[in-house]
Parts: structure tokens; sequence; C-alpha cells
């Protein structure tokens, strides 16, 4: 497979309702880093111990260069690095990365939401969109969201969106200090034949027409 096939449906604008994913750029520095620093204690239990990604850092060289790799890696169509927005403003980011091609056509997604912005459904309503353009635009066969036993909301997220658990990953990454578990929560195409998009809006739907809501993240 050529890297233009790999690119297929890159780069690209997603939307719905006030919910959108956009490709990172490097003009988003400024707010990106406020949130990050604003957020820091929200993400220092479930973020990666990086060093292109710090929280606590105030120059703009660590954005630079997280930038730079994730938009080399999209070039390659190894990664899908998207900002997450909510009625135009910078919510948070999605990026789907690690994608291996050939046999497998797998990949991870990863993600966090600004804190403040937390209870309006706009982490599951970008998840469904990314998936969706993964499996039948970019032609992804797989994907894996991995994420500490701890971290309720972003098990919540996939778990309402039908993600099936399929085991712990022993000390699979170094985060806040120390190499930490985590569960392994999966997605292959036929597992949302309609879109998973369209089973969310669904959920969404039956919640409100009970009085309950969904938008938990």
């Amino acid at each position: 497979m050529s890297v233009v096939d790999r690119l297929r449906g890159w780069p690209v604008n997603l939307n719905e309702g006030p919910v959108g994913l956009r490709p990172l750029r490097l003009g988003d520095v400024r707010v990106w880093r406020e949130t990050r620093l604003r957020n820091a204690d929200w993400l220092r239990p479930w973020e990666p111990s990086n060093p292109e990604t710090p929280l606590f850092r105030t120059g703009l060289g660590p954005y630079v260069s997280m930038v730079g790799t994730l938009r080399r890696e999209a070039r390659q169509g190894l990664a899908l690095p998207w900002v997450v927005t909510y009625e135009g403003r910078f919510a948070g980011q999605l990026t789907v990365g690690a994608i291996v091609w050939g046999s497998a056509r797998s990949a991870q997604v990863g993600y966090w939401i600004d804190g403040k912005m937390a209870g309006r459904g706009i982490t599951p309503t970008a998840l469904a969109m990314a998936v969706d353009h993964c499996f039948f635009t970019t032609g992804l066969h797989r994907l894996e969201a991995n994420i500490r036993p701890e971290n309720h909301a972003s098990r919540r997220v996939v778990e309402k969106l039908g993600f099936r658990e399929e085991g712990i990953r022993r000390r699979q990454l170094h985060i806040d200090g120390a190499w930490r578990d985590h569960i392994c929560y999966a997605l292959t195409v036929e597992d949302v034949p309609g879109g998973l998009l369209v089973q969310w809006r669904r959920a969404r739907e039956s919640a409100a027409r009970g009085g309950s809501s969904v938008e938990e993240v």
C-alpha cells in the first residue's frame, strides 16, 4: 500500500452539531498551552510521561516538536491528529496513532478534553466521528483505546460507545511517575456496520425520551 493510499480522507474536518474535529496546527499553540496548563491537575493522572507533551512548561518548543512529529506521521499515513472543538472553540485533542497497515489495519486512539467542557457529550461524539472516519474512509479494521482502570470518566466514554473490554495490559505506559496497568478496549468495523455515530445518536435520543442523560464526558 502506498502512502497516497494510506492518506485517504486526510486532512479532513468532521462535525456533528456543535462538536468538531479538525487537524492540529501550529497556530493552536497559545490556546493549547493555556488549556494544558489550566488542566494540569485534571490531566496529570492519565497523561503518559512524554517529554514531547509536558504539562507544565510554558515555552513554545514542546508544542512545535509535538505538532511536527504528528504532522510528519500524518503525511506517512501513521496518525490522524485532530483538535476537538466545541462551538468552534478549542476543547481538547483526539489522536489516532500507532497505525499499522498490512494485514492488521489497526490503530490506537487517545483523547483529552478541557475539564471545564466536560459533561456535554463532547468526547463520545468526537470519538464516534473519528471511529467512523477510520473505518469507512481511511480503511482501518480495528481501533483500540487503552485506559487506566482508575480513569472512570474515560472508561465511560468507550463503554457508552460499545467498545469491548479485552483485558488488562500490565504496566503498559509510564504515567504520573510509575508504570501503569491499562484496560484494553477495542472495536472492529464488523461491530458497527451502520456507523458508530448513528448508534450514539440513537442512544442520546433514547436517553432523552426516558428523561435521563448519557452526556457525562
